[in-house]
């Protein structure tokens, strides 16, 4: 009665800042497919509330002033030119900016738009990223995200670990539905957490042309209790909660996965290689599924659900260290092993290994890898800590969720199967653990190590292909309601200039340190202003994005061919750090490039390294051997010369 009272006193009392909290969750778009809509937090008030304690105080996604971006912009792209080039493109971007030019008409189109909006960019965004994004999200938009530490091999092992991870999970869950989480920061700047909203009870929808996503919120009245086992390809429901709302203990739930397993003899057909279809495919075939009354139940199971956990069978790949099993966590390792054994729709996707190795995959619309990362961090310590406790009561019996597959359905498996083998054929991985030292080294140096590993990747390029490349870093706007990324550009003059002397025997160890220095204090300084919303991607997209929804022909800025190179992104780069020995990554953003994400822990650091096998340019494991080596270079000299 009381939790039901205090419930309807913060309802009161959101009431009149109703529209930030509603486009903090609504903003994705949710789909109201069976009269379910994601509701605005419900924001509790109470001393250990704390989730939302600054939400409404966070500041809005700014419009950077156009001089300053296209200032900006000109730095950004002159290293990838020759001199010609950037003198016609500097003409280019003077004509554009020019107080008698489109650009300070679309600016201040897009300054009255970000009057209308907590976030300008949030629904452009969503949808140009992800929804109306129509390659599979398998491989090409969902990160795995493999756990460095193998853990007890066999059905025992996997079912006593899986217990232990879905109840962590379970337990994490509860601080979000109480918002007692505490609030992310970045330094004594409080960021948006509505990202964690989401993360539980969602799942992407396939719809022609742009998808739709579900999420069942927290604070909904028939709010989900339940997860989703996926073995041999069969699916089960899994209710996790008691009927006190108390969520089941690792004994409850390994009973009722040694269940499910007791169940099941052979595999059934793959209907989960489904989600890994191209978007408007997998939107044909998806009406189709539902068109059976059991089909529809199980679906609306599936996505209604926390998560989905995946207990693998069996998968032994050759080859030595965790590079083989990456693919394991990304893809399933193809429709032979465990790629069927996956709902790629589902947001978090927790995947159990018979081999000792687990790890997830998440769909990324809702969120970035950080708050999906703490939520396995969580998990992880939990495992560590969780003590053997006897079930308290009889859990609820899993229940399988059918499908009645007919000819078109199950062509449509046959035809999913043979196009993601050939994209697992075609995608190279490789786990980099770099152990000579970690984050605890640049910092000793008084160096930022992101900016110091940033600078490595641009050596280690340079080494492999001998020019500079257009570079993505991920870089974390949550400082503003509804943040999601801005590009941070790691390429720069002062990179540019370090990586070609590093080699070179004429320019001494003491001017390499500077030049090295120097490059570092670029990228710092880039990344500082692109945090605090003052980057150039976003805006220029916004500036596009005005443009085409008012009818006005595309600025010449856009078709020049050095915008095109700048953002032909070969190195597409992430940093997502963990408490845990984790390493998450992707594949490349473009056909010769590289996908990089990494870890850096205080003592060591792992790296995630991806390129296609098909270009004949890249090798992911050229640039982890070259990136190694640059790394080891580079403290070698920083720690045998002194800036001079």
């Amino acid at each position: 009665m009381f939790a039901t009272q205090l419930r309807g006193y913060a309802s009161r009392f959101i009431m009149t800042n109703r529209r930030a909290f509603r486009e903090s969750v609504q903003y994705l778009n949710f789909d109201r497919r069976n009269g379910v809509d994601a509701y605005p937090p419900t924001i509790l008030r109470t001393e250990q509330a704390r989730m939302f304690s600054t939400q409404l105080s966070l500041p809005r996604l700014p419009v950077p002033p156009l001089e300053q971006t296209l200032e900006k912009y000109l730095k950004t792209i002159r290293p990838l030119l020759t001199e010609s080039e950037f003198e016609k493109s500097k003409k280019v971007v003077e004509q554009f900016g020019a107080s008698n030019g489109i650009g300070p008409v679309l600016e201040q189109h897009l300054v009255e738009r970000s009057k209308k909006h907590d976030n300008w960019l949030a629904e452009w965004w969503l949808r140009l990223a992800y929804l109306e994004y129509r390659l599979p999200v398998t491989i090409h938009s969902s990160p795995g995200l493999l756990f460095a530490q193998k853990v007890q091999e066999g059905v025992d092992g996997q079912v006593r670990f899986a217990s232990k991870f879905i109840a962590g999970v379970l337990d994490y869950k509860s601080m979000i539905d109480n918002q007692t989480l505490p609030v992310d920061r970045l330094g004594d700047q409080p960021l948006c957490m509505a990202q964690y909203y989401k993360l539980f009870g969602a799942c992407r929808i396939p719809k022609p042309q742009r998808d739709g996503v579900i999420c069942y919120a927290p604070d909904q009245p028939d709010r989900p209790d339940h997860i989703v086992v996926v073995y041999k390809n069969h699916f089960f429901k899994l209710r996790v909660y008691d009927e006190e709302e108390r969520s089941l203990n690792p004994s409850q739930i390994e009973e009722q996965l040694r269940a499910i397993l007791g169940r099941v003899e052979t595999r059934a057909p793959p209907v989960g290689i489904l989600t890994s279809e191209q978007r408007d495919e997998w939107a044909q075939v998806y009406p189709l599924l539902r068109q059976d009354p059991a089909n529809a139940s199980s679906l609306d199971e599936i996505e209604r659900s926390l998560f989905v956990v995946c207990l693998d069978d069996e998968y032994r790949p050759q080859g030595e260290g965790l590079s083989p099993y990456a693919g394991q966590m990304l893809h399933g390792a193809g429709s032979g092993f465990n790629s069927g054994n996956r709902w790629f729709d589902k947001t978090l996707q927790f995947i159990i290994g018979r081999n000792g190795f687990n790890g997830l995959i998440y769909e990324h619309a809702p969120a970035e890898g950080p708050p999906v990362v703490a939520v396995t961090d969580h998990a992880l310590e939990y495992c560590a800590k969780a003590a053997a406790a006897a079930p308290t009561a009889t859990a609820e019996s899993p229940t399988p969720l059918s499908f009645h597959l007919g000819p078109p359905v199950l062509d449509a498996i046959e035809r999913a199967k043979k196009k993601l083998d050939g994209l697992i054929g075609d995608l190279q991985v490789e786990v980099l653990v770099f152990d000579s030292f970690g984050k605890n080294f640049p910092k000793s140096q008084r160096l930022p190590p992101d900016a110091f590993i940033q600078v490595a990747l641009q050596l280690a390029y340079f080494r492999l292909h001998g020019e500079p490349c257009a570079s993505y870093e991920s870089g974390s706007i949550r400082r503003f309601q509804l943040g999601r990324t801005e590009t941070i550009r790691s390429c720069s003059m002062e990179s540019d200039v370090f990586a070609r002397s590093f080699d070179d025997s004429s320019c001494s160890a003491s001017e390499k340190r500077n030049r090295l220095i120097a490059a570092v204090q670029a990228h710092r300084r880039y990344t500082d202003d692109a945090v605090n919303g003052r980057g150039v991607d976003r805006h220029l997209l916004g500036l596009k994005m005005i443009a085409a929804e008012r009818g006005i022909p595309l600025p010449e800025l856009y078709k020049d061919p050095a915008f095109g190179k700048s953002c032909h992104w070969r190195l597409s780069t992430s940093q997502v750090p963990a408490k845990q020995e984790l390493v998450m990554y992707y594949d490349p953003s473009v056909p010769d490039g590289y996908g990089v994400c990494y870890n850096p822990l205080e003592r060591k650091m792992l790296f995630g390294i991806s390129a296609w096998r098909s270009c004949q340019r890249t090798d992911a494991s050229r640039l982890s051997d070259s990136l190694r080596r640059s790394l080891n270079d580079m403290s070698t000299l920083l720690a045998s010369t002194v800036t001079v």
